[in-house]
C-alpha cells in the first residue's frame, strides 16, 4: 500500500511512523518536516499529505503534529478525506470499522513507540464496515456542506 506520511516536527513518533510503515511493506511518501523540500508547518504539511489521498498518490495517509488535532482538522478540509485523531488501538479500529477513515491522524505528544505499533497494528488491519447504517452515515458525509 502507499501511504503518505506527514508530520510538522520530527519530535515524538513522527520518524518511528515513517520506519514502521516501511518495515511492514508500504511505500512510503513524506511531507513536511520529513521531507528536506517542504513547509513544515502542520496545515501545510498535512494538506499535502491529505491531497495524496484524494488526487490517488495515496491509498492512506498519517498525519502528526504535536497534539494531532491541527493535522486531522487541515486533513479533514480536503474533500474526500476522513481523517480521525486516534490515541489507541480501539479507536483506530473504530475509525476503520465506522468512518472507513482513510486519514490517521496521531498526537507527537502523547503517542508512545509501544501506542504507535498498536494503533498501526488495528488501523492497517481495519476494513470498512459493510453494515447498511454505517455505509450509509460515511455516504452522507459527501453531502454535507
Amino acid at each position: 500500500m502507499r501511504i503518505s506520511v506527514a508530520a510538522d516536527s520530527k519530535d515524538g513518533v513522527a520518524e518511528r511512523v515513517v520506519t514502521e510503515l516501511r518495515g511492514r511493506g508500504h511505500d512510503v511518501v513524506t511531507h513536511g518536516a520529513l521531507s528536506d523540500e517542504e513547509r513544515d508547518d502542520w496545515a501545510w504539511a498535512s494538506e499535502l499529505a491529505a491531497k495524496d489521498v484524494s488526487e490517488g498518490r495515496a491509498d492512506q495517509a498519517v498525519v502528526c503534529c504535536w497534539t494531532g488535532t491541527g493535522a486531522s482538522i487541515a486533513a479533514n478540509k480536503v474533500p474526500g478525506v476522513r481523517a480521525a485523531l486516534c490515541v489507541d488501538a480501539y479507536t483506530a479500529d473504530g475509525a476503520r470499522k465506522w468512518n472507513d477513515a482513510n486519514v490517521l491522524a496521531l498526537s507527537l505528544r502523547l503517542t508512545s513507540d509501544v501506542v504507535l505499533d498498536e494503533i498501526l497494528d488495528a488501523w492497517l488491519k481495519g476494513r470498512p464496515s459493510t453494515d447498511s447504517v454505517d455505509v450509509a452515515n460515511v455516504s452522507h458525509l459527501d453531502e454535507i456542506r
